[in-house]
């Protein structure tokens, strides 16, 4: 049976590299990442409310469509609105919200530090010091109230945050 995982935090909090340690896992599975949608519906983001809102809409009915076909899916997003996350969770009747807590001075490091941004933009905390919108700087990120798990990513490994997605699902 299909279900859908949304894994959400941070910039630089592990979603990518969590999604991509569970993929391995869950072979059958296909990852939507955000940033590579973001990259087709807006070439040339602004990152504005309005923008963010249908990059966001789109990727849920991406997510609903391949559920729909048959498909276990993967969802790498930020998702800093409640609003989108809540959107999934009532289309779709198979959907487990991953929270990944973690400091913003560990995702600013490691967001600096990274080598493979799977797909993300560079610099993304840089550029909110500058005024660009960044979700945990300037942009409010609404934590989840019920997610199905939270994994603090400061102290469990990729590895070890796939394995607890395992066994929860």
């Amino acid at each position: 049976m299909p279900y859908v995982i949304w894994i959400t935090g941070l910039p630089g909090s592990g979603k990518s590299t969590i999604a991509s340690a569970l993929k391995e896992r869950i072979d059958e599975a296909v990852i939507l990442r955000l940033d590579d949608l973001r990259k087709i519906v807006t070439p040339e983001p602004t990152y504005s409310d309005v923008e963010r809102d249908h990059v966001y809409r789109s990727l849920v009915y991406m997510a609903k469509t391949l559920y729909e076909l048959g498909h276990t899916v993967i969802i790498d997003a930020t998702g800093n609105k409640k609003l989108w996350r809540e959107l999934a969770r009532s289309l779709i009747p198979e959907f487990f919200e991953i929270y990944l807590k973690c400091p913003l001075a560990v995702c600013r490091e490691r967001e600096r530090t990274r080598f493979d941004t799977h797909s993300a933009p560079k610099g993304i905390y840089e550029k909110g010091k500058t005024g660009a919108p960044v979700p945990g700087v300037n942009v409010q990120y609404e934590e989840p109230e019920h997610p199905e798990l939270i994994i603090d990513t400061e102290k469990e490994s990729p590895k070890e945050a796939a394995e607890k997605i395992i066994q929860l699902i």
